[in-house]
């Protein structure tokens, strides 16, 4: 991904300044900087989906709460999610959420080939089995809103009960996230490299 986001239109909610936030924006604040992302990533701010949500504080709150569910307490290993994450932001071609959540799928140990391949729309080859079916399920979840019993089947055989539920959850969570983004067309950071030019 080397293309720039030179020529991307501008968001289209401006940064809200510190000082001019109400009490139920401060505590959103507060909640992300304080919470398990920024245990994990370090302070990330209100970039991505977070500066949408200070418009609707409440639900925002409630938003991020489970979406740090999502990511940080469910038994799926981190490889899992992120490939399932990023499929969903290819296909809403979501720039942010793909922008943000390639590098995390790397470092989860996902292959770069198979996180360029769903970058570009392709079908990747993963080695890993489970990582495979993760791509199938969540690919067929985005493209005809289920799963025939042989999908069904083929995900029992690599995950638990549990394990597809948290799926599930996971693509239901990212396609809001991925809408969240898209329709406020939340900027990318300045010079970084925009995945669907």
């Amino acid at each position: 991904m080397t293309h720039s986001n030179v020529g991307v239109p501008p968001s289209r909610l401006a940064a809200i300044a510190p000082e001019n936030l109400s009490p139920a924006q401060q505590a959103l604040v507060a909640a992300v900087e304080q919470g398990p992302r920024a245990q994990k990533h370090g302070r990330i701010g209100m970039a991505g989906p977070f500066g949408v949500w200070l418009r609707a504080p409440e639900l925002g709150d409630a938003a991020q709460r489970f979406g740090a569910a999502v990511r940080f307490a469910t038994s799926l290993p981190d490889n899992i999610k992120e490939i399932s994450i990023c499929t969903v932001g290819a296909h809403y071609r979501a720039k942010f959420e793909f922008y943000a959540h390639a590098p995390l799928a790397l470092a989860a140990g996902v292959d770069p080939a198979v996180v360029e391949a769903i970058r570009k729309g392709e079908r990747p080859s993963p080695s890993n089995p489970s990582e495979q079916a993760a791509y199938q399920l969540t690919q067929a979840l985005l493209d005809r809103h289920g799963w025939t019993d042989e999908e069904y089947a083929a995900g029992r055989a690599v995950f638990t009960e549990q394990e597809l539920v948290e799926l599930v959850t996971v693509v239901g969570y990212y396609c809001q996230i991925s809408l969240t983004l898209n329709a406020f067309r939340v900027a990318l950071p300045p010079g970084s490299a925009d995945p669907f030019p």
